[in-house]
């Protein structure tokens, strides 16, 4: 698995894509660094690209909820972006669809930032 972390509109969107697995152990620290790095710098709207990701068990749930707690609790939010139907069917089986807010593209989750924070 592989992480990449990157921001867009003067850092205030951090945007992480994961490929591979996200199953736990190293995969899920260097999520977590990702997304705590992001953090530090002040960054208050994360989209996790998952279009490349092809399997999530329990750990990796639990790295997608920990990303999204760490967001909430700065007060950010973080929405998921391109869901496989294998991942969007595990999120609607955990009932975590009705938690994060979802989109097709990560274009689409970041333009639903603008729209809805002003950012432009």
């Amino acid at each position: 698995m592989s992480v990449k972390a990157k921001t867009e509109m003067d850092g205030r969107i951090g945007i992480i894509e994961i490929k591979g697995s996200l199953v736990g152990d190293e995969e899920t620290d260097r999520f977590r660094d990702a997304y705590n790095d992001l953090i530090e710098q002040g960054n208050k709207c994360l989209v996790i690209n998952l279009r490349k990701v092809n399997y999530i068990n329990s750990s990796g749930i639990g790295s997608l909820i920990g990303a999204h707690a760490s967001y909430m609790k700065i007060g950010g939010e973080v929405k998921l972006a391109g869901l496989s139907n294998n991942v969007q069917n595990l999120l609607v089986v955990t009932k975590l669809i009705d938690i994060f807010d979802t989109h097709d593209t990560v274009e689409q989750a970041t333009q639903s930032f603008i729209t809805e924070k002003s950012l432009s």
